[in-house]
This record gives C-alpha cells, structure tokens and sequence, in this order.
C-alpha cells in the first residue's frame, strides 16, 4: 500500500486542512463552526494559505470570505460562487472564480475543476433561496505528485471512471452521509469507480439528517477495498 503522500486534518463535515510535502498548506469547504469541528480548527486553518470551495451551500462556504480576508487566502471556486464572495468583501484578486474541465495554479498546487451531481444555493433573508453557480468537485495535484479528488457533494455517476483514468487519483474524498448526497451504497460504489489508494469519507454524522456511517460505508465495499478507508476523529491528524 502506498504512503498517504500528505498530512491531512479532518475538520468536521467536510472541512480538511492539507498539508503538502512542499509548499504551504490548503483548506476544502472550511465551514469551521460545524457541530464536529476541533477545538484547533480556526488555529490550524489560519496556516493555511489557499482555499478550494466545491459550492455554495451554508455548510461548505460558511467562514470562507471572513478566512479568505483575515489570512490573504486564494479562493479557488467556481464562476458565480467567486463573484458572491467578492461581493461578500473578499478582494478579487485574491479569488480565482473558472468553471467546470478548466484547471487553475495557485501557490504551487493545481486544481482542476470537475463535475458533482448536486445543487448550489444560499439561504436568503426572506427564507427563499437562490442558486448560486455549479456544485463541482476537485482534484488536486500536490508537488511531488500525489493526486487528491475531492467529489464535493455528489452522487454517484458514471464519469467518476473518466476522471479516475484521466488523472490517477491516489486519495479520494467523498460523502457518505446520504439524504443530501450518496450514501454508503453509492460511495461504495465510486470508490471501484475510482479505485484509489485510499478513501477519506467526510459529510457525515454532522446532524440527523445525514445518517450515512462508516461502518456501512466499509461493509458496503469489496471485501479488497475496505482496508483502503481512512476515518479520522475530528482534529486527527493523517499522514
């Protein structure tokens, strides 16, 4: 089996803190005041100089435009997310806002944005709410060539295979919560997909209504991929 190729920090529901073997460390959808969160997630986030956000639900950009301007953080997201949070004060050139098959570089890390099936959207005043742009995932190539693939909030779908051939993902992230997004059954799924490494669940176990578990996310897998499955604690670190 082959080393994790990062030191990576789960932050609660879908909050990571990525530190490359070079470079300065990253952050995914840091919603930092998740129920889950560390007591070390805003000290820790606060070293990280990059944020890759996969949509615009509360539960992913919560914090991003106050992280993003207290720490001169890069935002890489999607076209109309980035223009919501620079309407949110963040300074637009600290956001680099492209679209689903485009890649961008920011501080030595390239991410490519890739699809989800999902929904984007924000809660309004008037309790109405609006879309906000393309739900996407990631994958990241870290220096030195290990390569991630955060899912985002998805279900599964077929091109996750093209993807995978496409890019050689080492490390996948993806939910299982169900309700919102796949559950173990479809992550189980999208791991053969993708067949990585190793798999990092996240968006799960945050409220009631994501009832998805990691022992059903094992025992939902081929008996040959389930010791692929990295769960962290939250603020546990694995590298």
């Amino acid at each position: 089996m082959s080393r994790l190729g990062a030191s990576i920090t789960w932050l609660g529901h879908s909050a990571f803190h990525v530190a490359p073997p070079e470079g300065p460390a990253f952050l995914f959808d840091p919603w930092l005041d998740n129920p889950r969160a560390p007591d070390t997630a805003r000290s820790l986030a606060a070293s990280a100089r990059t944020i890759l956000l996969t949509h615009g639900h509360f539960d992913h950009i919560t914090g991003t435009a106050e992280l993003a301007g207290d720490h001169e953080m890069t935002v890489l997201c999607q076209v109309e997310v980035g223009a919501e949070l620079v309407a949110d004060g963040v300074p637009d050139a600290q956001v680099i806002a492209y679209n689903i098959g485009g890649a961008a570089t920011a501080r030595g890390l390239r991410a490519t944005l890739v699809q989800a099936t999902h929904s984007s959207s924000l809660d309004g005043a008037d309790g109405r709410s609006r879309a906000i742009g393309t739900p996407c995932g990631f994958v990241v190539e870290l220096p030195g060539g290990t390569v991630i693939y955060n899912t985002g909030d998805t279900g599964v779908f077929g091109d996750m295979a093209l993807i995978a051939e496409l890019y050689r993902p080492s490390i996948l992230m993806l939910p299982i919560g169900d309700f919102y997004t796949m559950g173990p059954r479809q992550a189980a799924k999208a791991v053969e997909l993708v067949d990585p490494a190793w798999v990092i669940p996240q968006h799960y176990g945050t409220f009631p209504g994501l009832p998805g578990t990691v022992d059903a996310f094992r025992d939902a897998l081929p008996a040959s991929l389930r010791d692929r499955v990295l769960s962290p604690a939250p603020g546990e670190t694995i590298q």
